[in-house]
């Protein structure tokens, strides 16, 4: 990886040296720690050096939204963590942030202006849209992807909590590939288990997991390509896919992942 295509500098870094970003890339939880959903954020990364964002992220200074901790019925705790970030937002003077997790999505651009956070938020789906839009992503006729099967699900947070529907399918659309949808899909969709802070606990007694089921309606459509737009979701659907044994013929993927590869980054 060359130095050049990974450029990350820091908000500290920029404000030391009298310069603002363009926007603020919040990592999040799940970008800077899961091993599998880094590759994520590295994709994206390249993506923004690439087409030469002026970007930072907070690093250090970042620190859980608070999502799980309100999902979860502590209010308490996510107030302290939502007003410990808005002081850290607010004295950078952050005005746009984008995100690659619906969730930090939601809760900055929904939650945080409660508490008195108010910033232009944008998620990866629709951010990796308007770059393909301009013309800064080329895409060089799909790469890898074109005219293959791919089905995409749709996050909760990122769908029927926010109405962004299109900009993840039509990042896909300009990968030349034939997206084939799920019965359930769009303002029908269904979730692939983790949200509501179910990632984090035991399953209720049931017939079948909630991911278990989804990734049958993936495999389904008969995509060898799951494309996600959430850290959630694509670990749960990954799980889902081992679970049924295909992961040798059947990739998940996030949609930046995809974008990279298909721009040779």
């Amino acid at each position: 990886m060359s130095e050049n295509t990974y450029q990350v500098p820091t908000m500290a870094e920029m404000a030391a040296k009298g310069q603002s970003p363009e926007v603020l890339f919040w990592v999040g939880c799940a970008g800077s720690f899961d091993e599998r959903y880094k590759s994520v954020t590295k994709a994206f990364v390249k993506i923004l050096n690439k087409v030469k964002v002026n970007f930072a992220v907070l690093g250090p200074e970042e620190t859980c939204t608070g999502d799980p901790a309100r999902r979860g019925g502590n209010e308490f705790l996510f107030q302290m963590q939502a007003v410990a970030n808005i002081q850290v937002l607010n004295a950078y003077h952050i005005k746009k942030i984008v995100t690659a997790c619906p969730h930090c999505f939601n809760t900055l651009k929904n939650e945080y202006p409660d508490l008195g956070g108010n910033y232009e938020v944008i998620h990866h789906s629709t951010f990796l849209q308007q770059l393909i839009n301009e013309g800064k992503v080329s895409l060089k006729g799909g790469g890898e992807f074109k005219g293959k099967k791919i089905t995409y699900h749709d996050s909760c947070f990122l769908g029927r909590a926010n109405n962004v529907y299109e900009a993840p399918r039509e990042v896909l659309m300009a990968l030349d590939a034939e997206l084939v949808e799920m019965k359930r899909c769009k303002t029908k969709g269904f979730c692939c288990g983790a949200g509501g802070a179910q990632m984090f606990k035991d399953a209720e007694p049931g017939r079948k997991e909630v991911n278990i089921e989804r990734t049958e309606e993936a495999l389904e459509t008969g995509a060898k390509t799951i494309a996600a737009a959430c850290p959630f979701c694509l670990t749960m659907l990954a799980d889902g896919v081992k679970n049924k044994e295909k992961e040798a013929e059947v990739e998940v993927l996030d949609i930046a992942e995809m974008i990279a590869k298909a721009e040779g980054l």
